[in-house]
């Protein structure tokens, strides 16, 4: 079995190479030659965490697997460690062996904020010049500096609950050489793609506060309760996801199915958009919603991607098992 340990994945792993292993595991998905399997999420009642595997297999690149990990909210505060905490386990296909234990901290990370690029690319007008940032955290770093590199935005304006971190995406802006401007939430209607990552279980960002022919990516909303939007702007907007099923029971989707303002075949996947089956945005006035629920087959992709690149530099770490 191969080790790939969460020290080494920054220096195998790029935006390129993650966006390229999200893209073409969605289009799998959508052709039917990758599956996800159902996700198992729970609190454990201990540090208030939640704990939790998703898996998959993907028929094309021959990838099978799970992470396990989940969300620890204390982590932060009480040991300097990121609340997000997961391992990667990539298994032989063919034998059922392990394979593969690979850190999936930053992998996490970096393939959330791949699927709302892919979102962007295929989704938002081509014309977008200013992204709107909801959620100044950790993941939102992440989302900024994919999202940018997809359009030739000219403005990032930003809200947060706690104002104070917003400095964390301003960061980013200026890196970019993108200007930013803290907003409250009336002046979302200013942007073209407006980016969601937060862990709210009320919503924030409402359908007033979006403009049309705005492209929305909603990629907070993992768990049963969560909740970013209000579901009437789900209701007014073209709504695509990564995973149909997750979308309606455990994502966004979740809130507008259940007030019967949408229904499961209102949603649809962004995978049959990039192969083409699918018409993604039909009018520049047209609003857009990605409801990023985050599926294990995200995980295998880039963690597959990480092994590949390990054994290439002699990094991966082999042992008996």
């Amino acid at each position: 079995m191969l080790i790939v340990p969460e020290r080494e994945i920054a220096g195998l792993m790029t935006r390129q190479a993650a966006f390229d292993a999200v893209e073409s595991v969605f289009a799998a998905m959508a052709a039917g030659d990758a599956y996800n399997f159902p996700v198992v999420r729970e609190a454990i009642g201990h540090e208030d965490a939640l704990y939790g595997f998703k898996g998959g297999f993907d028929r094309t690149g021959l990838t099978l697997g799970l992470k396990a990990g989940g969300y620890w909210p204390n982590n932060l505060e009480k040991r300097g460690l990121i609340n997000h905490q997961s391992t990667v386990f990539l298994f032989d296909p063919d034998t059922g062996k392990p394979s593969a234990m690979v850190g999936g901290n930053l992998l996490t990370a970096l393939r959330t904020a791949a699927a709302s690029s892919v979102s962007i690319k295929h989704l938002a007008r081509a014309d977008a010049k200013v992204i709107g940032m909801i959620g100044a955290g950790h993941q939102a770093a992440f989302q900024l500096r994919a999202a940018l590199e997809q359009r030739s935005f000219e403005k990032v304006i930003g809200w947060n609950y706690h104002p104070e971190m917003l400095p964390n995406i301003e960061k980013v802006a200026v890196e970019a050489g993108v200007p930013f401007k803290a907003v409250e939430l009336d002046g979302m209607t200013e942007a073209d793609v407006i980016i969601s990552i937060t862990s709210a279980f009320e919503p924030s960002l409402m359908a007033r506060h979006v403009s049309p022919g705005t492209h929305v990516a909603c990629m907070g909303t993992d768990t049963k309760g969560k909740q970013e939007v209000e579901s009437a702007l789900l209701a007014g907007a073209r709504v695509f996801t990564d995973e149909v099923a997750q979308s309606v029971t455990i994502g966004e989707a979740q809130h507008a199915v259940a007030e019967g303002l949408i229904s499961q075949s209102d949603v649809a996947q962004l995978g049959a958009v990039i192969n083409g089956t699918y018409e993604g945005r039909s009018a520049d006035d047209q609003i857009t919603l990605f409801d990023g629920t985050g599926v294990g087959l995200q995980d295998l992709a880039v963690a597959a991607a990480v092994v590949d690149l390990a054994v290439e530099k002699g990094i991966a770490i082999k042992v008996d098992f």
